[in-house]
């Protein structure tokens, strides 16, 4: 069993956040924990200029917001969010957080990204732990 488990969700793509979450608690040994970890991709500085004063503090509450609605009723999950390259910032949240199993939804790929979806993918390729990808 794993002792430090995260699970990537991406926001508004909810393909199977509750069966990830149920997979991960399968796997979960005792005094282990889960991470649920969204990334908010970031925004490029030549536009960031012409966004409204504190709309990045905005679109971070917002996911904030929306992962903590996507986590209700569920205990002994911790609520993780950080701006960047989705597939970077998971495989360094695990890495510096020692995570050894990641549990990732994919939705059902189109022809481009037939096995995985791309942030899955980059993740199974990339991370040195153990990855559970659920569909």
């Amino acid at each position: 069993m794993y002792k430090n488990i995260l699970v990537p969700i991406a926001i508004g793509h909810e393909p199977n956040t509750a069966t990830a979450l149920d997979v991960a608690r399968t796997l979960l040994g005792d005094g282990g924990k889960i991470t649920a970890l969204s990334v908010i991709e970031a925004i490029p500085s030549y536009i960031r200029s012409y966004l409204p004063e504190g709309q990045e503090e905005k679109s971070y509450r917002d996911v904030r917001d929306a992962l903590d609605k996507e986590l209700a009723g569920t205990e002994g999950v911790i609520p993780v969010v950080l701006t960047g390259h989705p597939g970077r910032e998971i495989l360094d949240y695990a890495q510096k957080h020692e995570v050894d199993c990641i549990v990732i939804a994919s939705h059902r790929p189109g022809f481009q990204d037939y096995f995985l979806g791309s942030t899955a993918a980059w993740v199974v390729r990339h991370t040195p732990c153990a990855v559970h990808v659920v569909r």
